[in-house]
């Protein structure tokens, strides 16, 4: 996407200069075990993590990369699976970032967990964390052996139990649906225990064959057509609204105050700063967006957490990557926003978006511009317009 190196020109007028919110990505590269369906940048444990030289890889990555005097709004460890890491380890990592940079009270600080480490999630959240996200996928054995995942459902729901009466009151649920066999009943049944189980948020999604995966070379049988897919996904939308789950992003769904914030922030075009292997950031600096990323292999990472690729974004790259993101928000964006977060005027996107407007694609409503529904459903032909402008 970012095609050249050509210095973005920024139109001044009408520009909000309220400061841009900044996240912090951590990338954990490990797993227990690389799920067939998994394209994310993560390698399976095959020795001894190198756990202390990695955390302070990590910070001495922070120390390198964080513009000076910008707070972190919100912490986000992924992975990988973070969760294989000691509690001693996550602990060090975030006492010494609240200690040594800017980080905003109360922030909103999550971590990926997996079922199987219900031991540790005490510890977790007295080392800071206030956000856990379960990946869960499926609460039906059979789907979760497809899957490769190596929890079962008793250990799931034992894991959410244990994680609500330690304290935890801000969990995710990480739910897929479009496996193969899966019928609506079975999709309607997988949410209906994610339910039972009252979590503050809930991310379902479909299963996507991605390139470099173990389904991609082996695709799973009998996996829902089209037809069926828009019936357990119209299906679902419709039972979460009963439960009082709002749907605010295409796969997000929330009780009342509970949206994600670090991914709120992701798909307003603010900036995020990737910190681990294979991490990626997205800075801010005056007149200039830049994306950089990290070496890939953790063995790397180690060895050196300078940018392997670094691209100053054009207008074109700025305008389609603000659309990709601000348009999956079913509350769209506003104009202040596109102004303010992207350094350009509105007037650059004026005619796609008249455009947009005609064929029924996006609606205007209170200075909010957003995707219709049958937007939504050809959301690559909305961006598409926004390629030229």
């Amino acid at each position: 996407m970012c095609l050249s190196g050509r210095k973005t020109k920024v139109c001044t007028s009408s520009i909000d200069l309220t400061p841009i919110p900044l996240s912090l990505y951590i990338h954990i590269p490990w797993c227990i075990r690389k799920c067939p369906y998994c394209d994310f940048n993560s390698h399976q444990i095959t020795k001894v993590i190198p756990e202390t030289e990695y955390i302070q890889a990590l910070l001495l990555d922070l120390k390198q990369n964080l513009p000076k005097d910008r707070t972190i709004n919100s912490i986000f460890i992924g992975g990988g699976t973070p969760s294989v890491l000691s509690v001693t380890a996550i602990s060090e990592l975030l006492s010494a970032i609240k200690t040594k940079f800017l980080v905003k009270e109360n922030a909103e600080i999550t971590m990926e967990v997996n079922p199987g480490v219900a031991d540790k999630l005490a510890g977790f959240g007295t080392a800071g964390v206030n956000r856990l996200s379960l990946g869960i996928q499926s609460f039906n054995d059979k789907y979760l052996q497809t899957l490769g995942r190596i929890h079962d459902r008793t250990e799931a729901i034992q894991a959410i139990k244990t994680a609500q009466q330690i304290g935890f009151n801000n969990i995710n649920l990480d739910l897929m649906f479009g496996l193969p066999n899966q019928t609506v009943t079975d999709a309607l049944q997988d949410l209906q225990t994610t339910v039972s189980c009252q979590p503050t948020h809930i991310s379902w999604y479909q299963l996507t064959i991605e390139p470099n995966t173990y389904f991609h070379h082996k695709v799973p049988k009998n996996l829902p057509d089209d037809d069926l897919l828009w019936q357990i996904q119209t299906a679902g939308q419709k039972y979460l609204a009963t439960q009082g789950y709002v749907q605010y992003e295409v796969s997000a769904y929330a009780k009342s105050g509970y949206q994600c914030q670090h991914n709120v922030n992701y798909w307003k075009f603010g900036d995020y700063l990737g910190i681990g292997a294979g991490a990626h950031s997205k800075i801010t600096n005056n007149t200039t967006i830049t994306r950089f990323s990290k070496p890939n292999h953790p063995v790397a990472y180690l060895k050196s957490t300078s940018a392997t690729e670094t691209n100053i974004l054009t207008d074109t790259d700025i305008i389609l990557e603000f659309m990709m993101n601000a348009l999956r928000l079913l509350e769209g964006f506003t104009e202040t926003e596109f102004a303010n977060n992207t350094g350009l005027n509105i007037n650059h996107i004026k005619k796609p978006i008249q455009q947009a407007l005609t064929k029924g694609w996006l609606q205007k409503r209170q200075q909010h511009i957003y995707t219709t529904e049958t937007g939504m459903c050809f959301l690559n032909n909305v961006l598409e317009l926004f390629m030229e402008a």
